[in-house]
């Protein structure tokens, strides 16, 4: 071995060899002896070099791409034996509803909002495994939640902070919510207080707040197409003027709300309209309320088209669409004071079909103040009719009451005739 440099053999008899290359390939045996002599060589083991993974195409760093687009990234490796290529988003369990390709490429189709983050793409064979990252920029969504919201307590007050999550693409502001813990509170609900947060800012001072009692305090984020999910809730205590002596305060906790939005939400065309469909959030840590349905017309602004579906509801029949008109729906569920992020966007064209009245919409699809409107409008109208109606009978009856009183004056004799 003196004549292979970095090659070396071990009290126990292993050989290292420190550097594998042409000269370390063969057949070996292992033979050994005492002072007795030997029992023979081992069973011959052949050495064969083998090469590890590496990248020949790495995703780039980041990727920013409209949410409903088609995103790809593509991965590739080579190696001996050829590597497999994995995909995984980092700190979440599988692809999110991603795929990959005969080409190793990861395939968004179509891209949601939750896909958002770092993805790793690992390339693994019998040598070794070696992986590279990618961030992905979904654009166009309402923000993502506020991270690391932290409450250090004050004099009758608290100071609140955190670290904004992606703003979707637009800029964000956020609002700081916050109540009070009460053992016994006056009725179901106890209700929150928000707070505006100055912009470009990421902390807020809340005063005025009660001694020795426990506030609940939360981040939400709002952008132009809505608000995000609100963020984990932390409970601490204000520190008060201390004037008597009490048990220590327990320290302060934090909760994780989880709540997902609701899942595979699909449209199917009826004789009587347009069937939604949908299944539960898929997490949630508080039990659900009920969902509220959004839809937006020809790309125009979205509105709200029911706030007051039961949670224990999976479709709901929409009547009285508008002939030759573009429709999106989506859904959101809520669970006590929180609200999840949208659902998917379903699209349903109107186009052509004879079932759904031409140039007409339903009252159910008006806003509410075009409705209230609309019916205040008849309203008056009909009151305007019975009060004309009205008048129009009282001149009429008043006019023949003169015609009657001067063709009975003409008839009366005259005294001072003969």
């Amino acid at each position: 071995f003196s004549q292979l440099p970095g090659w070396s053999v071990r009290p126990d008899g292993s050989i290292v060899i420190a550097t594998g290359n042409d000269d370390a390939l063969g057949v070996y045996t292992c033979t050994p002896y005492n002072s007795y002599g030997t029992a023979g060589a081992s069973r011959p083991t052949r050495v064969l070099l083998k090469d590890p993974p590496a990248f020949t195409v790495r995703p780039k760093e980041e990727y920013f791409q409209e949410v409903g687009r088609e995103l790809v990234i593509p991965c590739m490796a080579h190696g001996d034996p050829p590597p497999t290529i994995t995909w995984g988003k980092v700190g979440s369990a599988g692809q999110s509803g991603a795929h990959v390709d005969g080409n190793s490429s990861l395939v968004f189709r179509p891209l949601i909002k939750e896909q958002h983050g770092v993805w790793e793409c690992t390339a693994t064979n019998l040598v070794a495994s070696i992986s590279t990252t990618t961030s992905i920029h979904v654009l166009g969504t309402s923000p993502h939640a506020v991270t690391n919201v932290s409450v250090l307590p004050l004099v009758l007050a608290a100071n609140i902070s955190w670290e904004p999550g992606f703003d979707g693409g637009y800029l964000q502001r956020f609002s700081v919510w916050y109540t009070p813990l009460v053992k016994h509170p006056p009725r179901a609900h106890h209700d929150w207080v928000s707070l505006s947060v100055p912009a470009g800012a990421q902390h807020l001072l809340v005063e005025n707040l009660q001694p020795d009692m426990s506030y609940q305090f939360s981040v939400l984020a709002q952008n132009k197409l809505g608000s995000g999910p609100f963020s984990q809730i932390v409970t601490s205590v204000p520190r008060g003027f201390p004037v008597t002596t009490v048990p220590p305060e327990p320290p302060a906790m934090t909760m994780h709300v989880f709540l997902s939005p609701p899942q595979a939400l699909t449209a199917n065309e009826t004789s009587r309209g347009v069937l939604l469909r949908w299944e539960p959030p898929a997490r949630f840590s508080v039990p659900l309320s009920g969902y509220a349905l959004e839809l937006r017309q020809d790309k125009g602004g979205w509105e709200v088209l029911e706030r007051s579906i039961p949670s224990t509801e999976s479709q709901v029949l929409v009547p009285g669409l508008i002939k030759d008109a573009f429709y999106e729906f989506r859904l959101v569920a809520f669970a006590g004071s929180y609200i999840s992020d949208p659902s998917n966007t379903v699209n349903v064209s109107t186009a052509g079909m004879e079932v759904y009245p031409s140039r007409t919409q339903l009252p159910e699809l008006l806003p509410q103040p075009v409705l209230a409107g609309v019916i205040g409008g008849i309203c008056f109208l009909s009151v305007a009719v019975i009060f004309s109606t009205m008048a129009a009978c009282i001149m009429n009856r008043r006019r023949a009451a003169r015609i009657q009183k001067r063709r009975q004056g003409r008839s009366w004799p005259d005294p001072a005739a003969p």
